[in-house]
């Protein structure tokens, strides 16, 4: 998968994930049943430089003035197996479900914090004193972009 950011966003360095496998051997030693086979990777979250603001005409502060923080990862390999047993009433059709979900990157954007000043930039009619306005408050929303997809089987 490939994220692209704005002109100017930065973007962080690329991300990776750590594999991990599940021991679930103590349950089918304890319990004397089969057990489910897990494997997947624990997300390395990197976070990446701060966004700049950026200054609008007409505004005195800022837009964003809390920065948004990019932050990517990837989302491991996950392979979950489990054993099907009689699946058609017949010991003969035993067989084994599985679920895979193939790696991909995750981008997200935290949000970001929109204040706008009580007054206007200074007014030429009025002597140049700036004017009293109603202050602006809000947040930028935040961003989750990526492609992750899951393949369910039975074999």
């Amino acid at each position: 998968m490939t994220c692209m950011a704005a002109a100017g966003a930065a973007t962080p360095a690329a991300a990776g994930s750590v594999p991990v496998g599940v021991p679930l051997d103590a349950v089918k030693t304890t319990l004397g049943v089969d057990t489910p086979r897990v494997a997947t990777a624990v997300p390395m979250p990197v976070v990446g430089a701060p966004e700049a603001p950026r200054y609008h005409s007409g505004d005195l502060l800022p837009s964003p003035i809390l920065p948004v923080l990019p932050v990517s990862t990837e989302l491991g390999d996950t392979l979950v197996g489990a054993p099907v047993p009689n699946l058609l009433g017949d010991p003969k059709t035993d067989g084994e479900g599985t679920l895979e979900s193939p790696a991909t990157n995750v981008l997200t954007r935290t949000p970001g914090a929109i204040v706008g000043a009580p007054l206007t930039m200074p007014d030429g009619s009025n002597y140049g004193i700036p004017n009293l306005t109603t202050p602006k408050l809000g947040l930028t929303a935040p961003e989750l972009v990526g492609t992750p997809a899951a393949l369910l089987g039975l074999r």
